[in-house]
């Protein structure tokens, strides 16, 4: 024990105030009076030749320490030139005594410290602020064990998080070369129909999927073909010069977002740690607890200060870590200022992240489904018989244009891509589109604008491609309010909706989510008991059972909104029916030995 330790209490080096005997021996015959460590000093009694009977040494818990028991005479002095008594020794009695009630006493106080029962019951005893207060336990159980077993997969979903908001542009390093070409003095596009026969001349046999026109002066002209030798969802995307027709290069396009292979490899850590399907129980997990986690810990954070402040507490204590505090208090501190910050980003992450999920996802798709909130698509087949009636009227040619190798725009009698990106601006189609080439015979061109970033253009119009005719037209205005925000929030979940402030914005909430995991951790490492021989992990800072402890008119409820939360989410409802399980399981078993337990060995 260190005696700089100021939560530590000092040993007393003498508690008689009575003074010495005379000692024919000693360097000193006049008799020395002790220095009292307590006040008011006792009452001195009279020298004599055997000493008089010590007061006892009392624990902080005032239970007696280890030494002379009531009644009983100390042991003479022993001659020497010292007049204090020689210390107790270190391994038994008093100083162990001393070990381990000041590691009762830090234990005691970092629990007064979390539970704040005086603060609280200052801050009133009805009202909202009282049912809050028995809330408080169960909240601050459930949000240390969830955090304390979910931010493994938390911290791997923000690093990887962290690098698919960065991959935008580290793809835009990486394959400038196929993505950019330098722009001419005298800019003078090619046609793109000849941009595409370029494309397809340089992979011959496979079908045209899509085509990206250049969108900006430096930027290639993309065209994506179907390859059987690729996986699902990916196609062989060939860039060409907009001004030359020129092939630049080719790659691996995944997803309707045209993802390069550098950041669909981050995508699929992301999502599944390149693990397939199992490994989407990892993100789907973060995801289901990450809310819980971001409510308690609001909950919390304000309760607490509501509790440390008044009602009213000031912005910049809630906002800010105080200062001149150190230790744990220190930790909690950082932990609730950060986490005020990033609370609405993390239920944001949450929310979002829900709706790539495997179970969460699907549930998810068929709630907006009876809401009416799905999203719409414009319609992409043509009838067969054409608009002038029976027959094949406005279908001749298109045997030549859709032959076993797919659909050849410009082959036949088709319409060509030139005359539908004319259609397409007719139809006020200006932005940044995306050409779906007809997989089927009786399919139809669908040109969509593909404008993610605020203002969004996301406009699509649909085409018949042999006689040019408006088959359907859907404008993201016309979208149910569901969809529009189901829009929004997943182009702003994956980098795109404000574009590079949205990617910066992402990064700072992975790290701010890394750094409260951090901290966290840091303050259940704090907690553990100091003085113990061996590691002991910390225990919890509620006691075993609060949620039981909770009003019934508040409990039932909270218990119907989870069990329908859980439907919806089940990895949540798994998960909190477990920790449920396992409190109830210890309670039971802590139950059984707490009879052969000291009060200060018993697990929270």
């Amino acid at each position: 024990m260190s005696i700089d330790d100021p939560a530590q209490p000092r040993p007393a080096r003498s508690r008689s105030t009575r003074p010495q005997s005379a000692n024919p021996q000693s360097p000193h015959p006049e008799p020395v009076q002790a220095e009292p460590v307590q006040a008011p000093p006792a009452e001195p009694q009279a020298p004599g030749p055997q000493a008089a009977e010590p007061k006892t040494a009392r624990r902080p818990d005032g239970s007696p320490a280890a030494g002379p028991a009531a009644g009983q005479a100390a042991a003479p002095a022993v001659p020497g030139p010292a007049t204090e008594p020689a210390p107790p020794e270190p391994d038994e009695g008093a100083a162990g005594a001393t070990h381990e009630s000041a590691a009762g006493a830090t234990r005691e106080s970092d629990t007064e410290s979390d539970t704040e029962s005086a603060a609280e019951a200052a801050a009133g005893s009805g009202g909202p602020g009282a049912r809050a207060r028995t809330l408080r336990p169960a909240v601050l159980r459930l949000h240390f064990y969830a955090g304390l077993l979910i931010a493994p997969f938390l911290l791997v979903a923000a690093v990887t998080g962290f690098l698919y908001a960065a991959s935008y542009q580290i793809e835009k390093v990486v394959y400038a070369d196929e993505l950019t070409v330098p722009v001419p003095g005298n800019p003078n596009p090619a046609p793109l129909s000849a941009q595409v026969e370029a494309a397809v001349a340089a992979h011959p046999g496979k079908p045209v999927t899509q085509v990206w026109p250049s969108a900006e002066d430096d930027a290639t002209t993309r065209v994506l073909l179907a390859d059987p030798a690729l996986g699902t969802s990916e196609s062989l995307a060939v860039f060409v010069d907009p001004y030359t027709a020129e092939v630049r290069g080719d790659l691996v396009s995944y997803g309707s977002s045209g993802a390069l292979p550098v950041r669909a490899w981050i995508s699929e850590l992301h999502r599944h740690l390149h693990l397939g399907e199992p490994g989407r129980f990892y993100s789907e997990l973060a995801a289901s607890w990450l809310w819980v986690v971001a409510l308690g810990g609001l909950f919390l954070w304000l309760r607490r200060r509501r509790a440390t402040r008044g009602p009213l507490p000031p912005v910049r204590g809630l906002l800010l870590p105080e200062r001149g505090l150190r230790g744990r208090r220190r930790s909690l501190s950082w932990h609730g200022s950060v986490g005020i910050w990033a609370v609405l980003g993390l239920l944001f992450l949450s929310a979002t992240g829900l709706t790539w999920s495997k179970y969460a996802g699907a549930n998810i798709g068929e709630l907006r489904e009876q809401l009416r909130g799905a999203t719409p698509a414009v319609t992409a087949t043509v009838e067969p018989g054409g608009s002038g009636g029976g027959g094949h009227e406005g279908h001749e040619g298109h045997g030549e244009a859709h032959g076993e190798s797919g659909h050849r725009p410009g082959a036949g009698a088709d319409i060509g891509l030139d005359r539908l990106l004319d259609i397409a601006a007719e139809q006020r189609l200006d932005g940044p589109v995306v050409i779906t080439v007809p997989a089927e015979e009786n399919g139809a061109y669908v040109v969509t604008e593909n404008d993610k970033q605020w203002p969004v253009h996301l406009d699509a119009v649909s085409v018949h491609p042999m006689t040019g005719e408006v088959v359907d037209t859907l404008a993201f205005a016309d979208f149910p309010v569901l969809a529009q925000l189901s829009r929004f929030g997943i182009d702003a979940h994956m980098g795109l909706f404000l574009g590079l402030p949205n990617q910066l914005l992402l990064m700072a909430l992975a790290t701010g989510l890394v750094v409260l995991i951090v901290l966290g951790y840091r303050m259940w490492w704090q907690r553990r008991p100091t003085r113990d021989t061996g590691f002991r992990a910390a225990r919890p800072p509620a006691a075993r059972g609060a949620w039981r402890k909770a009003p019934v008119h508040l409990l039932l409820p909270l218990l119907a909104v989870a069990a329908v939360v859980g439907w919806y989410l089940p990895l949540f409802g798994w998960g909190l029916l477990l920790f449920l399980a396992v409190d109830a399981v210890r309670a039971a078993v802590a139950r059984r030995r707490d009879g052969t337990l000291a009060p200060g060995d018993r697990a929270g």
